[in-house]
């Protein structure tokens, strides 16, 4: 129903998607030829509620690539299940879509980070409880069991990195563990991710990768990091503070996807 409904209102065929995180809605406003449908005009699609996250899908052109942009996402924390969150992805592969660019606002657990720097995702850490896939499978979608090793497609960390280097744009790579939220992580807490091997925390992503990968979708992750979460310091950054600092680093992380895009095939 939200395939023949968006159908009805555009007709690009995207093969590229790309979610933005909180604070990185503006590349939605550089697509080109572009259909905005809010997902509350969606059928079946849940409306976005955190900070941010406009919660429209945007078709259109970007970097000479036929697109379909989350402009904001849903996530656990505002009382969606695992199968509405994941969704929008759904509705992309029906539509053709091949690569997903999946992007997100980050707390750095590295100390070898800073706040504003970017992070290409090597792996995660589903520390949410929680995954789309439970219940009967949907073989139209994807296997029962899928493998996950490379949920985070190695040949496109790889662009991300030449992309980067070309452009003078410093990254990172690492391991972002996820979490369900909406409190941040205790001390305890914090201490415990980082011995675990994750390099950066957040309250999204995990949900939304198992669905690609479930559906045979290539996966290109990149985290901003807003703030240091760790867990020794005397402050832990405020929404504010993060959603400040998203969007102080908007400029450079839109000049990487749009690169990116570029060298995609």
């Amino acid at each position: 129903e939200a395939v023949e409904f968006i159908k009805s209102k555009t007709n690009i065929n995207p093969e590229y998607g790309i979610i933005l995180g909180s604070g990185l809605g503006e590349l939605g406003d550089e697509i080109e030829e572009k259909v905005v449908i809010s997902y509350k005009d969606i059928p079946n699609f849940v409306v976005s509620t955190a900070p941010s996250h406009a919660g429209n899908l945007v078709f259109g052109k970007l970097s000479g690539k036929n697109i379909v942009v989350m402009q904001g996402r849903v996530h656990a924390y505002e009382g969606y299940d695992p199968k509405e969150i994941t969704l929008p992805i759904r509705v992309m592969q029906k539509m053709g879509v091949k690569t997903l660019v999946a992007t997100c606002a980050a707390g750095g657990l590295d100390r070898n980070f800073k706040a504003g720097e970017l992070m290409i995702i090597t792996d995660h850490l589903n520390f949410t409880g929680l995954t789309p896939l439970t219940g009967p499978n949907d073989d139209e979608l994807g296997v029962r069991f899928p493998v996950t090793f490379d949920a985070y497609t190695p040949k496109l960390r790889e662009i991300a990195k030449k992309v980067a280097l070309e452009n003078k744009i410093y990254v990172h790579e690492g391991v972002y563990f996820g979490i369900t939220g909406p409190a941040f992580y205790t001390r305890a807490e914090l201490r415990f991710a980082i011995q675990a091997g994750a390099n950066a925390i957040g309250m999204s992503m995990v949900q939304e990768v198992i669905a690609a990968a479930h559906g045979g979708i290539k996966v290109l992750g990149i985290a901003n990091i807003t703030d240091m979460a760790l867990p020794d310091v005397e402050h832990h950054s405020t929404e504010k503070e993060i959603l400040e600092m998203a969007r102080k680093t908007g400029p450079v992380f839109r000049q990487l996807i749009k690169s990116i895009l570029a060298e995609m095939e």
